[in-house]
């Protein structure tokens, strides 16, 4: 398999199943899930970069552990709609997937904004520190991306 488009990817999952959404930071990777019937996106785990090898293994547990069928990676392309390196760091981690996985179906979700829209989030609204604003953004980057994901999904069945 490879990696298809968004509105390609309901048919090469199950009917029902849950999705994984991922916020691809430098040092993290933000975990999020949906239920299975893909209308809600939670955020789920945050996983703390090492060896890629290691890092899959522990994305692959938690989406059995969730019994999720597929992947949305968030994209961060520029504001210009431009892909600059984070884009090719991105669709890397993708390939790389899916080589121990060939069968996994993977998209990508235009993420612009997303880490600043769960920020002012958590600030203004949850009045959360910043240390435990350090803890939760990734993952809940993770749910804005699914979540938008899921949506668009939704607006086109």
């Amino acid at each position: 398999m490879a990696v298809v488009d968004l509105l390609e990817l309901p048919a090469l999952l199950p009917r029902f199943g849950a999705l994984a959404g991922l916020d691809l930071g430098e040092k993290t990777i933000g975990v999020a899930v949906s239920d299975s019937s893909r209308t809600v996106a939670s955020p789920l785990e945050l996983i703390r970069k090492t060896k890629f090898t290691q890092d899959a293994e522990a994305l692959f547990k938690l989406m059995e552990s969730r019994e999720a069928a597929g992947i949305v990676i968030g994209l961060p392309v520029n504001m210009d709609g431009t892909e600059g390196t984070r884009c090719q760091s991105n669709r890397a981690f993708a390939r790389n997937l899916l080589r121990l996985r060939p069968d996994l179906p993977i998209a990508f979700w235009d993420e612009r904004m997303s880490t600043m829209a769960v920020n002012r989030l958590l600030i203004d609204e949850a009045d959360v520190t910043r240390a435990r604003r350090a803890e939760l953004v990734d993952k809940m980057a993770a749910a804005w991306i699914l979540q938008g994901a899921l949506e668009r999904l939704r607006a086109e069945a």
